[in-house]
This record gives structure tokens, C-alpha cells and sequence, in this order.
């Protein structure tokens, strides 16, 4: 129920006792099927090798970033950036394949973006992808944020598709809101709010049990989907969603 002030006009819920999220830092995150670290010179080698040089450009085409040949040149401008907490994905038992970074930290009001996400070909749909942004959300949350974005271009249908699956609501559109590469940018924003993460995290708990896997040391094989999952948990929840009613959703 909405409440009311003193004049009858309908305001948002309390906030009680709110104080500013704490700042986050890149920092390690160990998962069932993937590690995150802290974004590292020397993990240039290894994303040499999976996320630059020939035959990696269509990895780039919805970063701001232009494609990069040298690992080591692009590692050091991303640490170089104040504004990105940078973080390594990396499969268990395998190479560096990914970066994913905490972005437009409003400490104040206790929001944080993830992005910037570079996935190298071989981590891409894979479990050890979803735990990583489920890990880096988590974080979020443990840590007092109450708002998680997740933004793209809104041509980007893959990046779409994994914030639906991932349980965020999409929220619309802000037409021509950059130029970037020489061309228009029309973004589309998702959240999830920490009142929503309750009712996800246990759906990414059952997501993540091994015994939801025809394959649990691969994690391959899933017997029910996440995007089944993360949709059932916010209609439970009674999320409101903009956008004439509908989630994107993932099939």
C-alpha cells in the first residue's frame, strides 16, 4: 500500500537508518565452477589469448571500447580507470577468459552497475558465466547496495536476453542516449532491487546445485532452466513491471 504524508499526497516507502554503500573493490570471489580476481597485469597473457587479437572483434562491437591487440596495453587502461572496479573471470582450471566490471558507483543512494563484460568465446553460456554474475551481484547486495543495474545497447539482443535470464526487469529505453564508434547508442536499462534479490538468490541457489545438472562436475546439462527460475521468483515476489506489463524474458 502506498503511503501517505501529512497533505494526503502519496510518497515513497521509509528508508530507515539508510547510510551510503561502502565502496566496492575488486577482490576475490570463489564460486562451484569459476574464480574472480582482482583485474591483474599479469592476467594479460591469458586474455592475449581469449578476449584480443585476430578473430575477437565481434567481441568488442557493444563495448565502448575499441577491439584491442595488445592484452597487456588494454589491462592497463582499465586498471588506469577510476571509475571501474575490474574483475577477471576465470573458469575452474582454466585461463583468465573474461572481464567484468562494478561501474557508476552511487555510493549515496546505494546503487552500482555491472559492465564493461568481455567474455571470451569458450566462457560464453557457460555456468561458470552465470555464477560469475551471480557472485559479483551477491557482493553487491552483501554489501548494503540497494539498487543493481545492468545496461546496453539496446540492439544488443545477447546482453538482453542474459539480463532477463538473470533476473533483472527491464525498465526502457533512453533514446539516443550516447554516440559512440561513430554511431547512435540507444540504451536499454535493467535492475534488480535488494528487495528482489531476496526472492532470487534462492532461485540461483537451486540454479547452482550440482544435482541441477545431468553433468554436476561440468555443471552442463541443466534440468531446470534459470530463466524458469528468476521469472517465477519475481512473480512471486509481486515485482512491478513497467514496459505494458512484460519481462524479456529468455526462452
Amino acid at each position: 500500500m502506498t503511503r501517505a504524508n501529512e497533505h494526503g499526497q502519496p510518497v515513497g516507502d521509509a528508508v530507515a537508518a539508510w547510510e551510503p554503500a561502502p565502496h566496492l573493490e575488486p577482490l576475490v570471489l570463489e564460486g562451484r565452477w569459476v574464480r574472480l580476481e582482482p583485474l591483474a597485469a599479469d592476467h594479460a597473457d591469458d586474455l592475449g589469448r581469449t578476449v584480443c587479437g585476430p578473430g575477437t572483434e565481434p567481441l568488442w562491437t557493444y563495448l565502448y571500447d575499441e577491439p584491442r591487440a595488445d592484452a597487456a596495453a588494454y589491462v592497463a587502461e582499465r586498471l588506469a580507470n577510476p571509475g571501474l572496479a575490474s574483475i577477471v573471470v576465470r573458469p575452474r582450471g582454466g585461463p583468465a577468459s573474461g572481464i567484468a566490471s562494478w561501474l557508476r558507483e552511487d555510493r549515496a543512494n546505494g546503487v552500482v552497475e555491472v559492465g564493461g563484460i568481455i567474455l571470451g568465446r569458450a566462457l560464453q553460456r557457460t555456468t561458470a558465466a552465470t555464477e560469475a554474475m551471480w557472485l559479483m551481484m551477491r557482493h553487491a547486495f552483501a554489501e548494503g547496495y540497494r539498487r543493481y543495474e545492468w545496461k546496453c545497447d539496446a540492439l544488443n539482443a545477447p546482453s538482453r536476453a542474459a539480463a532477463a535470464r538473470l533476473g533483472f526487469t527491464y525498465e526502457g529505453t533512453f533514446r539516443q542516449a550516447t554516440v559512440y564508434k561513430g554511431r547512435n547508442r540507444d540504451t536499454a536499462w535493467f535492475s534488480v532491487t535488494d528487495a528482489e534479490w531476496a526472492s532470487l538468490a534462492p532461485a540461483f541457489a537451486a540454479w547452482l546445485d550440482p544435482a541441477n545438472f545431468a553433468d554436476a562436475q561440468r555443471g552442463t546439462g541443466q534440468r531446470t532452466s534459470l530463466s524458469a527460475l528468476t521469472a517465477r521468483a519475481l512473480t512471486d515476489a509481486g515485482t512491478d513491471i513497467p514496459h505494458h506489463g512484460t519481462r524479456e524474458r529468455l526462452a
